[in-house]
């Protein structure tokens, strides 16, 4: 994005006095997973940005995208950030939400550790897991985040899609992101589909472990976490869905083009703060963080998912994904900067 409309998303998200926030509103109900893929919520409150913007967000921490989808559907919640995938089945089953923006794309790898990766290292993925399974006599474990979510399906997507060895030959273990780490670490599981930082945690931690696959190995422009919304918000509380995009899109210039400087503030949210800095650091330059919030750009990654969840049973119910998403938001925002952007240019 030019960087004069930079500029602009940066003085605009501040807000002028007379577009404040009204403090009687209240606060916002906002659910989010202690992960990367939605750094832009703690890059916004770290920075004390949602304060100066009059913005109040009473935050409300999830172990996955699953158990959020509960929350909502029992009206607990105005504000998501939570993967694709969480998201779709909430729409699917009737829980009124809309899809604002994007927060990241193509975040996942398969990190595994020991005779795995050691086999991975020498021979395609689906050879590989056939000649564990053989050697071992039992199938690899591989960790992920409940069935549903993003981190599982596009592990699912993989076996199933790209190797077309189907997800039965390995073993795959859900649990919540907290646990995934501790498994690799404790050598409870061969591999783990998961995403920053605990893919850098992990290889910084075992010399046998390495990525032995890619996000676009597994589900090439796979949809990552978004910034969704109930319907009655958007209609109620306009001034201040308007407010929190400006705010997500800030954010996602700082973690592209500042990420150092933005990082302790997504510390305080990742990990439980136990999580070096470094490691922080290393998670938001690695080849996992490509934030971006162009609801556009994941719509057709998203048809790509949805398709491949109503196959495997994941969705009870196919959904219609334009009526998942509500890009008016970020294009009426994105136009009037460009405007301004092009009325401030005069060089010529």
């Amino acid at each position: 994005m030019p960087q004069l409309l930079y500029r602009w998303l940066t003085a605009a998200a501040l807000l002028l006095p007379g577009t404040a926030i009204a403090a009687d509103e209240g606060p916002l109900e906002v659910g989010y997973m202690p992960i990367l893929p939605v750094a832009q919520l703690f890059v916004m409150e770290g920075e004390g940005w949602t304060e100066e913007a009059g913005l109040e967000l009473e935050l409300t921490r999830f172990s996955s995208g699953p158990a959020m989808v509960q929350a909502l559907a029992s009206g607990d919640l105005d504000v998501m950030y939570f993967g694709i995938g969480p998201a779709m089945v909430a729409r699917a089953n009737g829980v009124p939400i809309k899809v604002l923006a994007a927060a990241i794309q193509e975040q996942i790898g398969l990190v595994a550790r020991g005779e795995l990766a050691s086999l991975m290292a020498d021979a395609d993925p689906a050879q590989a897991i056939a000649d564990f399974t053989e050697r071992e006599g039992r199938r690899p474990k591989i960790a992920t985040f409940p069935k549903g979510s993003v981190p599982d399906t596009v592990l699912r997507y993989w076996l199933d899609e790209r190797l077309g060895i189907g997800s039965d030959a390995v073993e795959i273990v859900a649990m919540g992101a907290d646990r995934v780490q501790q498994a690799l670490l404790a050598g409870a599981v061969d591999a783990a589909s998961t995403l920053e930082p605990i893919l850098s945690t992990v290889t910084e931690r075992l010399d046998d472990a390495q990525i032995v696959a890619h996000a676009s190995d597994m589900l090439p422009g796979q949809p990552g976490a978004v910034l969704a919304a109930r319907e009655s918000l958007l209609e109620q509380r306009p001034d201040a869905v308007s407010t929190l995009l400006e705010l997500h899109l800030r954010a996602t210039h700082a973690l592209v083009d500042t990420p150092q400087q933005v990082a302790p503030s997504v510390r305080e949210f990742v990990g439980k703060r136990l999580v070096p800095l470094e490691t922080v650091e290393a998670a938001l330059s690695s080849p996992f963080a490509n934030y971006g919030a162009d609801p556009h750009a994941i719509v057709e990654g998203t048809r790509t998912m949805h398709d491949f969840q109503l196959a495997n049973g994941t969705l009870k119910q196919g959904l219609d994904i334009d009526t998942l998403f509500d890009t008016r938001w970020y294009d009426d925002l994105t136009a009037s900067a460009d405007a301004d952007a092009e009325e401030g240019d005069t060089s010529p």
